[in-house]
C-alpha cells in the first residue's frame, strides 16, 4: 500500500479526484471513487465526503468491480 491508511479522512488525501456514478440521485446517495496510483483507489461516501475513505488495491478494485458486473450482489440478504 501507498502513504494512505483506511480510514482516512477523505479531505486529507490531497489533489483526489472523486468521481461518482451518473445514476447517482439528488441527495447523492452513491459512492465515490478516486484513483490515487497506479495500484491503489479509494472509496468514500458521497454524503460525507469529508468522512473516511477506504483505500483497495487494483486488484482488490477489479475484483470488486467483476463482481458488481456479474450481478454477484444483486440478491444481497437484509
Amino acid at each position: 500500500m501507498g502513504k494512505w491508511e483506511n480510514g482516512i479522512a477523505a479531505d486529507q488525501i490531497l489533489g483526489a479526484r472523486w468521481q461518482k456514478a451518473k445514476s447517482s440521485d439528488a441527495l447523492n446517495d452513491c459512492i465515490e471513487v478516486a484513483r490515487l496510483t497506479q495500484n491503489e483507489y479509494a472509496i468514500r461516501n458521497s454524503r460525507f465526503p469529508d468522512g473516511p475513505a477506504l483505500i483497495y488495491t487494483q486488484a482488490e478494485f477489479d475484483a470488486f468491480v467483476d463482481g458488481v458486473g456479474k450481478g454477484e450482489f444483486s440478491n444481497m440478504p437484509v
